[in-house]
């Protein structure tokens, strides 16, 4: 059988594993995270970089190319990557070790928890395609790791919003004893909070906008969107405050609820995560227990296996799009 080509259509390929999270004109930085720690790296001798055959996906390999005696290439073995690490932390080095969320908080995870958390030795797992930040399915959408890490005794949990945030927490997590976790944007990566005058805290929250009628409590790239809204919604009349937390465990629970105590606001957290046991859980739990009880909604990916597909759409269907944040606000009020 033969198909003629002059009627067929050219079948038109995406990367929907690697897609930017950036709107159109954004500015970006390319590969923040392989740049801060190769100049970390220039400073510090005991810093090692480790991946399970993803440097490139992990932006590593902007660190494997300017200190290639300090990288490490483990192959497509997480649980070897984490044990390894353990080992190198043992000697003396600061390890961070890279693959994506998936594998580290599913394939891996009692080679975090035993070899790392446990002892708690000084790693930094560094982590690419968090939440929905590719559209190739349930395989590799980790809709879920920060309940699982969030668990984790000993274990730090952070979720940068930007370039900037992952630059300046790079360092950061460095200098803290102990292991982390970090969930990773990579490529070229948004950057937002330049123009809020922000600087990452290790531990901390931070007010990014102020504002009288909502304050979303947010983390990672919601923080964006966030942004995003309250300057749509304020066309609107709607005064929208955000919260900043990127640093999941242990919560910034002084400034959580200094900021909910304030009347008249509804309360909303907002993640990329599932609904269940992230941030907004988090949240959740600290007022109540501190009896603190404002209006509180959640925006969050919904307890399911996540539809592939092109970002946008996924973004729109599942509610963490800009629109979709202003139309739950909106419809909330």
């Amino acid at each position: 059988m033969t198909i003629s080509t002059a009627t067929t259509k050219p079948r038109l390929t995406t990367s929907a594993m690697i897609a930017s999270i950036a709107a159109e004109g954004q500015p970006t930085r390319p590969a923040p995270f392989g740049h801060a720690l190769a100049a970390l790296a220039e400073r510090r001798q005991d810093i090692v970089g480790l991946t399970a055959d993803l440097a490139k996906y992990t932006d590593l390999h902007v660190f494997a190319k300017a200190h290639p005696e300090r990288f490490y290439q483990m192959g497509m073995a997480e649980q070897l990557l984490m044990s390894a690490a353990a080992g190198m932390a043992r000697e003396g080095c600061v390890p961070f070790a890279t693959t994506y969320a998936v594998f580290a908080s599913r394939r891996a995870y009692d080679f975090i928890c035993m070899a790392i958390a446990e002892e708690n030795l000084n790693v930094k797992i560094v982590c690419g395609l968090p939440g929905l930040t590719t559209g190739y399915g349930p395989s590799h959408q980790a809709t879920d790791d920060l309940a699982i890490f969030r668990a984790m005794p000993n274990l730090m949990v952070i979720d940068p919003c930007d370039a900037l945030e992952i630059e300046q927490a790079v360092p950061a997590i460095a200098a803290h004893q102990g292991p982390v976790y970090m969930r990773l944007l990579r490529g070229n990566v948004p950057l937002v909070l330049d123009r809020y005058d922000y600087r990452f805290q290790l531990g901390k929250a931070q007010v990014v906008r102020p504002g009288r009628d909502v304050l979303v409590v947010s983390t990672g790239l919601m923080t964006m969107r966030a942004l995003e809204a309250a300057e749509a919604l304020a066309a609107d009349g709607v005064d929208v405050a955000v919260l900043h937390v990127p640093t999941v465990k242990p919560l910034d629970e002084e400034t959580l609820l200094a900021e909910a105590r304030k009347p008249g606001r509804l309360v909303v957290a907002a993640e990329n995560h599932s609904v269940i046991g992230g941030l907004g859980e988090a949240v959740a739990t600290t007022l109540l227990r501190n009896g603190v009880t404002p209006t509180f909604r959640q925006i969050a990916l919904p307890d399911a296996f996540l539809d592939a597909g092109a970002l946008p759409t996924l973004h729109d269907r599942y509610g963490i799009s800009t629109t979709a944040v202003c139309q739950q606000i909106k419809g909330w009020l």
